[in-house]
């Protein structure tokens, strides 16, 4: 959390946490409440205290609607879902607060946190489970995870906070419907009369829960209503021009917690499209652009020292549809990585097990031992024809491999790698055409040589975290 002490501190149990509770007490300004509360945590960091003028704001009714974009591990959490509303009921115990997440149990998380502290702070009533507790004058927290239902219960004021979970969830239109549903027809349903509403999370998606509220979607549901006017506080991790906290354009929004280098470190590994979205709160549409050429270096060898994988994505239709392609990658010692050969054609099913058995012979003579994987589509026919290829390959390493998540969600590793300038191709005929689909990737008409790229890579980059490789017969060797 980013309001912890930088060295030494324990996430899960903060020091200090509770302050021993006087008969009667005078609830003091949000910023010096928290130093009462948690004395140990750096509540005075330039954007920890503008996101506290933001939440007096609140507080005071001059806003209603607000949402905040601050990247992973800044502190938004802490202040905003779990202290705020206990300093709000200890301002008013009667106040009835509904907090939701993504799933239950982080939303129960949220609410045990700020129970903890308000045990010390006042008087609570009988009900007090993980999901629910209340003052002892009928007010309390509500926890909500997307998808439950809120019956029975309005809300003074209502947190969300993280609606989305991971990058397959963003990357998913049906999931990002079932946010919008759960927040439209649940939670926004739950609000009081002048209850105050705050959205914060972390950015995935141009289409996620913030970025249409931003774009002006009505949450009643009645596209032909004025939509309502909600504030917008964006902190990037790198200050840009026009910055909040008017910092210098390229300095971190916490230094003490992640500087400029830190940062630098993690788009590279993340990538422009995840680190935009993620740690400045920009998501940008993929529009194809998910890989750009000059990402790519071209080379006339590769180093002979490595380990090799050839990937398959299959198809099979003689002539016409999808193609089937084998992508052959090398990875380093130093974690760079090359691609070595595609191979790809429209082939009848026939035609495509003995052009792979011939790639697999032709990949032994020339660097000894490859390893062959052939990605297996879901059901049963999917399963058969994976378990026949590994048996049309006897005398090589074959493997299967079970996919899952999206295809954008698979590539996105090896586009992060591509982008730091550690995938480079050996020249060959089959440059250009591997070129033009990357790059025109996912709005091309094929992906099959984008799936067998993010196959091969996966399996070379996290090798070192597993501890053997997926045998055809599902167990490890």
């Amino acid at each position: 959390m980013a309001c912890a002490p930088t060295k030494g501190f324990v996430f899960s149990k903060p020091p200090n946490e509770q302050a021993p509770p006087p008969e009667q007490r005078k609830t003091p300004p949000l910023h010096e409440w928290l130093g009462e509360v948690s004395p140990a945590w750096h509540w005075d960091w330039p954007h920890l205290l503008y996101l506290q003028e933001q939440l007096e704001r609140i507080t005071s009714g001059e806003l209603l609607r607000l949402i905040l974009t601050v990247p992973p591990r800044h502190g938004k959490s802490q202040l905003v879902t779990v202290r705020y509303p206990v300093w709000r009921l200890e301002r008013d115990p009667t106040l009835r607060i509904i907090i939701g997440a993504y799933g239950q149990s982080l939303a129960e998380k949220f609410s045990r946190q700020a129970r903890k502290i308000a045990e010390g702070r006042m008087a609570l009533g009988d009900r007090a489970a993980a999901g629910e507790w209340e003052t002892a004058e009928g007010g309390g927290v509500r926890a909500v995870g997307v998808g439950a239902g809120i019956t029975g219960q309005g809300g003074d004021l209502i947190v969300v906070d993280d609606p989305v979970k991971s990058r397959e969830e963003a990357e998913s239109e049906v999931y990002r419907e079932r946010v919008w549903d759960w927040f439209r027809d649940d939670l926004y349903t739950r609000l009081e009369p002048g209850a105050a509403l705050v959205v914060i999370q972390t950015r995935w998606h141009e289409d996620d829960l913030a970025g249409r509220l931003i774009a002006g979607a009505s949450a009643t549901g009645d596209e032909d209503e004025e939509p309502e006017a909600w504030e917008v506080v964006n902190l990037p991790a790198i200050a840009e021009p026009g910055d909040p906290l008017k910092r210098p354009v390229g300095e971190a929004l916490c230094r003490e917690r992640y500087d400029e280098e830190a940062l630098k470190t993690r788009r590279i590994f993340l990538g422009s499209y995840s680190f935009s979205a993620l740690y400045q709160g920009r998501p940008v549409p993929r529009e194809g652009g998910f890989f750009q050429r000059a990402w790519f270096e071209i080379v006339e060898a590769a180093p002979a020292v490595g380990e090799r994988v050839r990937y398959w994505d299959k198809a099979a239709t003689e002539g016409d549809g999808d193609y089937t392609a084998g992508v052959l990658m090398l990875k380093t010692p130093e974690n760079l990585f090359y691609v070595l050969d595609v191979v790809r054609g429209q082939w009848s099913a026939g035609q495509r097990e003995a052009v792979m058995r011939q790639t697999a012979e032709f990949d032994a003579q020339e660097y000894g031992r490859v390893k062959v994987f052939t990605e297996q589509e879901p059901g049963s026919g999917g399963k058969e024809s994976a378990v026949l290829t590994v048996r049309n390959l006897a005398g090589f390493p074959a493997y299967k491999e079970p996919v899952s998540g999206s295809k954008e969600v698979r590539a996105e590793p090896l586009a992060a790698q591509a982008e730091a300038g550690n995938v480079k191709l050996v020249s060959g005929r089959w440059n250009r055409a591997f070129l033009d689909e990357l790059c025109g990737f996912p709005n091309a008409t094929h992906d099959d040589q984008v799936d067998g790229a993010s196959g091969a890579f996966n399996k070379l980059a996290l090798r070192q975290q597993r501890k053997g490789w997926r045998s055809a017969r599902g167990g490890y060797i």
